[in-house]
């Protein structure tokens, strides 16, 4: 059978969280013959659906990884991804969204679009993915499709028209009207699977009039010929092709999105959205891919989907299943053949093709190759996500996909010893399975920190070390990094003598202790006349060292400061290295006390995104903790507030944030400098690190 790229559709379903894009797959697979019985989300049967796999994802009734399968609608293969709404799972949406050609934007009828709906609109409008819309739950009371379509075009600015009317809303919506061929689709048999064309219910052909006008009007604009047989013949007796061809051509400029409405649940108007997916979707040809030549500085060259061509593939997602790594790859150029060589270009190794399979969610099918434009799946590949696979001695990489920078982050600690060894696998699978899941030990605190993009991203890997390693963990809260500096200039002369039988220790170190602005620490020699001999001045500069290691405050490393030492003494006998080490370490101590010591912590830049209706809820928030704001600006109904807030006032920020904005405010924060604790603050660390020394001590 020869393999025609242009019956191929890499898609995607993407949406806010509960608008039923798993629900809608399942109808998909089901209607193209994929699988003989719908099971539900939360289904009393206790399957749950295909597309969601992994038993906590069925227990807690949400999308967690994304799950790739391929089904065969009218000659048309389709490659479906099946992506999580939920914004701790960002990275997973953005790594199908790398791969995918076009995608399904699925609303709820009744709550429209909603704060999610808007995150998965930037990263679709970031890739460049075209899309359609479908209006899910029409079933449901207070569904009203019209004032969604409105909704896509005020609020994410799409220029959005209907092709499909329902027929009925709530519980009499019976099936829907098709604009551009003026029939009315009924659903019937006991899972919608008999598609009945009928004349339009007599009540609604006004409205269908109206719509399809509007619908005309907006499509013309891509076809000059469709517009000249506007305005000759009006708007009935048009050619069909010639409108599917002016929607497919604005649809792939991004210039318009068909909306399309059923219910999902109740099994109605799935059909005509997989004749639109098949319609106004680009196939792969129709996509610009563009890879980076690592020979010539990251030069951008595009890549072609033809089979003669060298090799370019996409690893973008891993999978640990029983049988060990399974790799997603999408192929960008050329084919990917069992036994085949070739080369990773991140880890700039080679290794052999071995088992190739096409993922149907859970269940697999063995196949010898995959084409140009396929989403297929490699058995035994050591990888990480994101990496490149080229043949021919090509050294390309696909261009690096947006990685947010994690926000949240808590200390982990194995109950019992013996899960140390589990935890640290999971965590080795778990970072390399997703980007934005970041790991490492503190060296201050020695606690394992894991990192994350909000507090139910880190709750699901929990969980998961504890059903899929077995391993217990205590969560609690990371120690912040604290510094200690001094605020004015001191001077020391420190003299350390040890006499013990046979030679002793003496040494002598003058000088002083200033604030540094710009740099942690610096060490200026201004000895004169041999006061000290030049073989112990590195003894002095190691011993400063060692003493800002640890604070008189809180036992936090000491920051910015300047060493000067112009005067000393040395014994040609007892002085020695260790002599003026201990000597540089007294002096510092002896000079801090008098330098006014404060405690710093770090400060955060934070950033702010959300609509502007709640730009005051983000000013008090920010105010609450300490924060200054620095600027804030408002673009498109969107407040960007910028400001500076201590770390220590930012855990469990984003829950907060969450719910004081409905879910709709996003931010970042990166770590911009040190900043002074304010007084009743230090006090209470001293205290608290001062009980916490006299604990040790007992």
């Amino acid at each position: 059978m020869s393999f025609d790229i242009t019956k191929v559709r890499n898609i995607g379903i993407s949406a806010h969280i509960d608008s039923g894009k798993t629900t809608l797959s399942e109808r998909i697979l089901f209607y193209s013959n994929k699988i003989h019985q719908i099971h539900e989300v939360r289904g009393k049967d206790g399957v749950g659906a295909v597309m969601d796999s992994m038993d906590l994802e069925r227990e807690r009734g949400i999308t967690i990884q994304s799950a790739a399968t391929q089904v065969n609608w009218k000659g048309t293969t389709i490659n479906l991804i099946d992506t999580p709404g939920h914004v701790d799972f960002t990275v997973e949406v953005e790594r199908s969204l790398r791969v995918l050609d076009g995608a399904i934007l699925v609303l709820c009828a009744v709550a429209g679009v909603q704060s999610q709906s808007i995150t998965v609109d930037r990263q679709l409008k970031r890739y460049h993915v075209p899309r359609i819309a479908f209006v899910n739950k029409c079933d449901r009371q207070g569904a009203n499709p019209i004032r969604v379509k409105n909704q896509l075009r005020e609020k994410l600015g799409l220029n959005a028209y209907m092709v499909e009317l329902p027929i009925g809303l709530e519980d009499k919506l019976q099936g829907v009207v098709d604009l551009i061929a003026m029939k009315a689709y009924y659903f019937e048999g006991p899972s919608g699977e008999e598609v009945r064309t009928a004349e339009i219910p007599a009540e609604l052909v006004e409205d269908a009039k109206k719509y399809r006008q509007e619908m005309l009007d907006a499509a013309s604009m891509f076809d000059d010929s469709l517009m000249e047989d506007i305005m000759e013949k009006g708007y009935d007796d048009l050619d069909e092709q010639k409108i599917i061809g002016a929607i497919r051509k604005g649809t792939l400029e991004e210039q318009f999105v068909a909306v399309f409405c059923g219910s999902a649940h109740m099994n109605k108007g799935i059909q005509p959205l997989l004749d639109g997916v098949e319609r106004y979707l680009p196939n792969p040809t129709e996509v610009h891919n563009y890879g980076l030549d690592l020979d010539k500085n990251e030069e951008q060259v595009e890549l072609f989907n033809v089979e003669n061509k060298p090799c370019v593939a996409l690893a973008f997602k891993l999978d640990d299943g029983q049988y060990g790594q399974l790799t997603y790859v999408r192929i960008y150029q050329g084919k990917i053949t069992k036994g085949d060589e070739l080369f990773n270009t991140r880890a700039q190794k080679k290794f052999k093709v071995g088992r190739i399979v096409r993922m149907n969610a859970a269940a697999m099918e063995d196949i010898n190759e995959g084409m140009p434009g396929d989403i297929i799946a490699l058995f035994g590949v050591e990888c990480a996500s994101g990496d490149t696979f080229c043949g021919g001695g090509l050294n390309y990489a696909m261009t690096s996909m947006f990685v947010p920078n994690p926000v949240i982050s808590e200390a982990i600690t194995p109950k019992n010893k013996s899960d140390a060894a589990n935890m640290s696998k999971a965590l080795n699978r778990f970072t390399k399975e997703d980007p934005t899941f970041q790991t490492y030990v503190d060296p201050e605190s020695n606690q394992t920190i894991i990192k994350g993009m909000g507090e139910l991203h880190l709750a699901v890997y929990v969980e998961r070390m504890k059903r899929e390693y077995k391993c217990e963990v205590i969560v609690s809260e990371p120690e912040v990094a604290y510094r200690e500096s001094i605020t004015q200039r001191a001077d020391f002369n420190y003299t350390h003598k040890k006499q013990t039988g046979g030679s002793g220790q003496y040494g002598r170190v003058a000088g002083f202790m200033e604030p540094l602005a710009d740099k942690d620490y610096e060490f200026v020699d201004s000895i004169k006349g041999g006061a000290i001999p030049n073989e112990y001045i590195p003894s002095c500069d190691k011993g400063f060292k060692r003493a800002m290691e640890k604070g008189s405050l809180i036992g936090a490393p000491v920051v910015g400061v300047r060493m000067t030492i112009n005067d000393g003494q040395y014994h040609p006998v007892d002085s020695s290295d260790i002599a003026f080490q201990t000597a540089a370490i007294g002096a510092f101590r002896e000079g801090y006390e008098k330098a006014k010591p404060v405690i710093l912590e770090p400060i955060m830049k934070v950033q702010i995104a959300g609509p502007t209706e709640f730009q005051g809820n983000m000013f008090g928030l920010i105010n609450q903790r300490r924060g200054v704001i620095i600027d804030s600006t408002d673009e498109n109904n969107t407040s960007t507030v910028n400001a500076e807030v201590p770390l220590s006032e930012m855990f469990g920020f984003s829950t907060i944030l969450r719910s004081s904005t409905q879910g709709k405010a996003e931010f970042t924060m990166e770590f911009e400098k040190y900043g002074r604790v304010p007084n009743n603050v230090a006090e209470e660390l001293i205290t608290a690190y001062k009980e916490k020394r006299k604990a040790e001590q007992k």
